[in-house]
């Protein structure tokens, strides 16, 4: 079993309810996606194809207990969920960031499944598999990058419809950057009082000048 790779790294988790934490990354290669503000284009291409304990390997030098899988989209790579596996019976809590068009329950259930829910501002909105919604455990999560008030407002609609205001799991609403003003989501959130956390790429205040490996 192998996946193509495109960088492992160590860093400051900066993004979900895990930001701020010492995290090992693992970031795969190849995305059927190509949103307009996508800060990791480099993903798109093929990486350095890795057999699964080569990369577990690199993982066990970090000596950290928090993993993250993510892309690119991971479960573009059939041999994906096999690594999360892996890594669950070795005892790491392992984060998936997907986008959200894959059917998530290819992972296993322990793996904590970050499901983005891609608004259309992103311009891929309609590939969305909104299925997932329904196979969502409750330590799972919901993210929603927003690019200005229709993709608000598309948000707030859509869990409103879908659990009337209340969600079982964590949703996050993100602003992108340079696009949207956190100030500006912050006031909307508040004004409805959405149930939701305001999330910022903490990654991106603490190095904004690095684009890989962090």
């Amino acid at each position: 079993m192998s996946l193509s790779v495109t960088e492992i790294f160590y860093s400051i988790q900066g993004e979900s309810l895990y930001a701020g934490l010492p995290c090992a990354f693992i970031r795969l290669s190849g995305c059927n996606l190509r949103c307009r503000y996508c800060d990791t284009t480099y993903a798109y291409d093929a990486g350095s194809q890795m057999a699964i304990k080569d990369v577990i390997r690199e993982l066990e030098a970090f000596q950290c207990p928090l993993i993250e899988v993510t892309g690119g989209e991971p479960l573009l790579q059939a041999d994906a969920p096999a690594l999360i596996t892996k890594l669950l019976n070795r005892g790491y809590k392992v984060l998936l960031e997907t986008n959200g068009t894959m059917d998530i329950r290819l992972v296993d259930a322990r793996c904590i499944r970050i499901v983005d829910i891609k608004c259309p501002g992103s311009g891929e909105s309609k590939k969305t598999n909104f299925s997932n919604l329904d196979y969502l455990t409750p330590a799972d999560q919901v993210k929603f990058v927003l690019t200005d008030r229709a993709d608000y407002d598309y948000a707030k609609n859509l869990l409103l419809d879908k659990w009337q205001g209340t969600p079982p799991v964590s949703v996050l609403f993100s602003p992108t950057s340079g696009m949207l003003d956190p100030a500006s989501l912050a006031q909307w959130i508040l004004a409805d009082r959405m149930n939701v956390r305001l999330q910022l790429q903490l990654h991106k205040i603490i190095w904004p000048t690095e684009n890989r490996g962090v």
